[in-house]
């Protein structure tokens, strides 16, 4: 991941995700925040005035894009939700993935939290405080049509190349299955060497897939074979200790699915939602 970690920061809009939302600026501030009172609503302290400033890493559709110059996407609008409770405008910061394992970014003071398709596990857990969990995750295999592949285990006995990307579950997923898989640096490229055929299967998160298939150009040349029920579960994440901000994430999740605005934003950017479940499935 060393490319990662040489790339930029960069500061880009969001825009919100659902029809009518309106943020309302609670705290006054210039344009970079360098003004007014940091402490927004229910005494949250954030790194920037009037701002609720969001790490994520680009692309990871449905999740988040950029999308007509403006990021968006289900995480981007949920954090909207939190914004609005906060009384401030949530910015976006597109920062290396690994920066989410460590809570580097969180910690230097850069973002008050990351927002970026994120399995919660126990590893992470030692450096960052979770959310409630808000969207329960499966693996998928892609293949190209034309491999002859049919499932995980024709892709290991075929000796087909399999691709992932960097520093994710589903890299580590494909390691523990005992494959030494192709590392990418964002979901983009994984996609671009499925397309270009650097690797002729890979594994990653299925809402991806989903929004992969959705272009018909993909959806004729590729197929799902395999889907990986791994267990996993998305949160967003803050800096270790950081109580009052954590507390107001949950709030807004629970808040949204109790009042149809999470089934709404899911159906908009995931696809069905399956309400007879304890959460969503991306199944």
């Amino acid at each position: 991941m060393n490319t990662l970690l040489g790339r930029r920061a960069r500061i880009l809009a969001a825009t919100t995700a659902t029809a009518g939302l309106v943020l309302v600026a609670g705290c006054t501030s210039s344009d970079d925040g360098g003004s007014g009172s940091k402490t927004a609503a229910g005494g949250v302290e954030l790194v920037k005035a009037g701002r609720l400033t969001t790490c994520t890493h680009l692309p990871y559709p449905p999740f988040q894009s950029e999308i007509d110059g403006k990021v968006q996407g289900f995480d981007v609008s949920l954090i909207d939700l939190v914004a609005k409770d906060l009384g401030v405008q949530q910015s976006i910061l597109d920062t290396p993935f690994e920066n989410f394992k460590t809570g580097a970014f969180l910690n230097s003071g850069e973002c008050d939290l990351a927002a970026a398709g994120m399995t919660i596990t126990e590893e992470r857990k030692k450096n960052v405080d979770f959310s409630d969990p808000y969207f329960d995750a499966t693996q998928a295999v892609l293949v190209d049509k034309k491999s002859g592949v049919n499932s995980l285990a024709d892709v290991k006995a075929k000796g087909v190349k399999l691709g992932a990307q960097a520093q994710t579950t589903g890299e580590d997923y494909a390691k523990k299955q005992g494959f030494d898989p192709v590392s990418f640096e964002s979901s983009d490229a994984v996609l671009n060497g499925l397309r270009t055929g650097q690797v002729k299967a890979v594994i990653i998160d299925y809402p991806v897939v989903q929004g992969w298939l959705k272009d018909k150009a993909n959806a004729s040349a590729f197929k799902v074979v395999d889907n990986l029920n791994t267990g996993e579960e998305y949160g967003f994440t803050v800096k270790k200790g950081n109580t009052k901000l954590r507390t107001a994430i949950n709030k807004a999740i629970a808040d949204a699915k109790a009042d149809g605005t999470y089934k709404k934003l899911y159906e908009k950017w995931i696809g069905p939602y399956d309400a007879s479940a304890a959460s969503p499935s991306a199944s």
